[in-house]
């Protein structure tokens, strides 16, 4: 269950702005590449590395020379030559393209060709990309590294995974793409403390015809960490299944695993918020929860006026995620980046979790461009200098609306609005998966507020489609946490949403 809402400071910092203009790292030595003595390189040896520099202080690397006359326009116009590709002999959806350092990601990592048990490390060549005259990608000596890479479909027309920047990565869904994940959040929710740890080198190694093993080294002033990436593109989507290990060098007040970050700006029930023409803008719309106990927990997504987080107790859920379940054009209306295709990224831990926190942190933002939203799982256990944690999960990127609704009836839409009394405002939900004949019982719960009146029904012409009409007048000057479930008996008959009204 929900047990805390509060709202904390701004650090007016957006998180794209943030992805790989967090610069302090320490850029490893090429020779971390090197096999070990008498052996091959292993994932056990990417462990033992980040063991080790827990031992050495951290150092933060000066910028590549030259990297910051990289450009947006620059870095956009360094195409990687299609020849180039690397594995592209082999066929299948597993083709390597490399970025560019840039003026946004001036700190390069190193990558690493894992066969047959040896790592033999790449060497940036200008002549890798296609730039026009004067492009200053050109000028970038043999030493400069990467800034990250993509894999590419067979048709190599597209990429189904990419890691830029800090320890950011993602994969689309029907092609497009939209929230990103990363390796670890530390604390996020925090003001003015939020700490961006940076992969610093990836072995990235060819498993199949649509698949691709990732490990990475990853390294900040709190945290070490080794990361494996087992990836593959099916026909459901992109799947990861990822391994990692995690040495604290100091005390860590919120460390978040499988953290992932997206953007809402408005949707229909928020439209004070909207200042463009289109009638919704998000990447993702509503937090999902699948509780060990069964119950679903929805929580939609809004646009706070204050920075806060809310915070889910829970005991080895059966996952969590930031879904995109509008996926209809007609609510977005945009022709360009089509936010009805927008991913939605499930988490399932594939080992006990324990006790816990899946936490919802967002801030306010004005724009598309920046993510100001990120959910986590936090553990319950305080993270100390020296500890070691161990995280093993999966990921999910596809277009699944409900992956957490255990056949429940879910939320299909959240409307807000007054109700024609003076200081009494309406919230709606619109539930589908509700048989015409069912009349289930609402259940209500707020904090913040007064319930004025309820009622519910069949929405006519709309198959499956009920409607819970809220009355409630908020506390003065304050939001009204709401939870609401559709109910039959003592049995949950929907999906338990939770909603700030006046956030």
């Amino acid at each position: 269950m929900m047990i805390a809402m509060t709202k904390i400071s701004s650090t007016g910092m957006g998180r794209r702005a943030m992805i790989a203009a967090s610069g302090a790292a320490l850029l490893l030595p090429r020779a971390l590449f090197a096999q070990p003595r008498g052996g091959a390189f292993s994932w056990d040896m990417v462990i033992g590395r980040a063991q080790r520099l827990t031992r050495a202080p951290f150092a933060v690397t000066p910028f590549f020379p030259g990297a910051d006359k990289i450009g947006y326009d620059a870095f956009n116009q360094a195409r990687f030559r299609d020849e180039r590709t690397i594995w592209n002999d082999l066929g299948g959806d597993t083709g390597l393209r490399l970025f560019p350092l840039s003026s946004t990601v001036q700190q390069p990592v190193e990558i690493a060709l894992v066969e047959r048990g040896r790592a033999t490390p790449l060497r940036y060549d200008p002549d890798m990309f296609d730039a026009p005259p004067g492009n200053a990608v050109r000028n970038l000596g043999p030493d400069a590294g990467f800034s990250g890479f993509r894999i590419m479909n067979a048709a190599r027309d597209g990429d189904w995974l990419s890691f830029l920047g800090a320890t950011y990565f993602r994969a689309p869904a029907e092609k497009q793409f939209g929230l990103s994940a990363r390796a670890v959040a530390i604390n996020t929710s925090i003001s003015g403390k939020e700490e961006f740890p940076r992969f610093t080198h990836f072995w990235l190694e060819r498993t199949g015809r649509s698949s691709v093993t990732v490990y990475a080294l990853m390294d900040s002033a709190s945290l070490t960490g080794a990361f494996r990436f087992a990836n593959e593109l099916t026909p459901q989507g992109v799947r990861q299944d990822i391994d990692a290990v995690l040495f604290a060098r100091k005390p860590i007040a919120e460390l978040g695993l499988m953290p992932m970050t997206s953007m809402f700006w408005y949707d229909q029930a928020d439209r004070a918020k909207r200042t463009d023409w289109r009638p919704e803008i998000h990447d993702s719309d509503m937090l999902s929860i699948a509780s060990a106990d069964g119950t679903a927990h929805c929580r939609p997504l809004v646009n706070p006026s204050a920075p806060r987080v809310d915070v889910f107790a829970e005991r080895n859920p059966r996952g969590f995620g930031l879904l995109q379940r509008d996926r209809d054009f007609d609510h977005y209306q945009d022709d360009g980046v089509f936010y009805e295709r927008r991913p939605s990224l499930w988490a399932t831990s594939r080992k006990p979790l324990g006790a816990g926190q899946v936490r919802l942190y967002a801030f306010p933002t004005d724009s598309e461009y920046t993510d100001n939203v990120a959910a986590y799982w936090t553990p319950a256990a305080s993270i100390r200098a020296g500890s070691r944690i161990e995280a093993s999960y999966r990921l999910d990127w596809s277009a699944a609306r409900t992956p957490g609704s255990s056949g429940l009836a879910t939320v299909e839409n959240i409307w807000t609005g007054q109700s024609g009394e003076a200081g009494v405002e309406r919230f709606l939900v619109d539930f589908a998966g509700v048989p015409a004949q069912t009349r289930p019982d609402i259940w209500v719960d707020l904090a913040g507020g007064t319930l004025v009146k309820k009622a519910g029904y069949p929405v006519l012409h709309q198959k499956d489609m009920f409607r819970m009409v809220l009355d409630i007048r908020r506390d003065r000057g304050k939001s009204t946490d709401i939870r609401a479930q559709l109910r039959t008996g003592n049995r949950p008959f929907s999906e338990y949403v939770h909603y700030p009204l006046g956030a």
